[in-house]
């Protein structure tokens, strides 16, 4: 007598978690640390005040997202035979989302309220009135829905199993190169000079390309400026710049930086 072990929905419990984590990550970064501007992953540590060293930190965020985004999906295509099995696609929907909110409940409990890293409006009189909004709608709710779709069992047709794994799998992916785009802000230009280029140096590196200085942080590595033709900002590569937001190899949050 011979037997056959039967797919089942737990088996991609663990990929569509951390894919869920890891999305819930890059939606942090990408809406709070670029289009909102609302913090940095250092914003509250008093001993980082170099720019260079606020947009490295959040580098290493979304490399860190890039890696368990990545280790997920790896083990779920060592597992893609049991997205044929029932129940699947709606397993894998439920544990992205509690993946989700976990990665938000971790967030604040660690980084806002232990360490205090950051908080979601770093300039708000009251932080802690965001903090617990955003807690409870991207933290709390998401796990809430995911937990209860788990508890409704693993009943359903083996069509959405691939379908919902293909969906998660180019959220996942789409959501790097999306962080990496630049603001589309034709005006405004933000570059990082490398540390040892002293602020007269990078004053008239940016002077023979024809920017006007909007904004310079306390370090001189960062500045923000206003040009003719933005399209010239890849010249500065050759006076000591590292990032240069409109140009090809710009990255991640430094892109989405803006003057205030």
């Amino acid at each position: 007598m011979s037997s056959t072990s039967t797919p089942t929905p737990t088996a991609t419990r663990w990929p569509a978690l951390l894919l869920g984590v890891a999305i819930g990550g890059f939606f942090d970064g990408i809406l709070l640390h670029q289009i909102l501007q609302w913090h940095h992953l250092l914003s509250n540590v008093d001993a980082v005040r170099d720019m260079r060293t606020q947009v490295l930190a959040d580098g290493l965020f979304h490399a860190l997202m890039y890696l368990i985004a990545a280790g997920a999906l790896v083990a779920l295509w060592r597992r893609r035979r049991v997205l044929d099995a029932p129940g699947v696609g709606r397993s894998l929907w439920a544990q992205a989302l509690i993946g989700f909110g976990l990665w938000h409940v971790v967030d604040a409990l660690l980084s806002h309220w232990i360490t205090g890293i950051h908080r979601i409006r770093v300039d708000s009189p009251d932080p802690l009135l965001w903090d617990l909004a955003w807690f409870a709608v991207f933290g709390v709710l998401p796990m809430v829905l995911g937990w209860l779709a788990v508890r409704r069992g693993d009943t359903g047709s083996s069509a959405g199993g691939r379908r919902a794994a293909t969906a998660l799998a180019f959220a996942a992916v789409v959501a790097g190169p999306v962080a990496a785009l630049p603001t589309g802000d034709g005006d405004q230009v933000m570059v990082l000079f490398a540390p040892g280029v002293s602020p007269v140096a990078a004053f008239d590196a940016l002077a023979r390309v024809d920017a006007r200085v909007r904004w310079v942080d306390r370090s001189g590595g960062l500045w923000a400026v206003s040009m003719k033709e933005p399209r010239a900002a890849w010249r500065l590569y050759g006076s000591g710049a590292l990032l240069v937001s409109n140009s090809a190899v710009a990255l991640g949050c430094f892109s989405w930086s803006k003057a205030l």
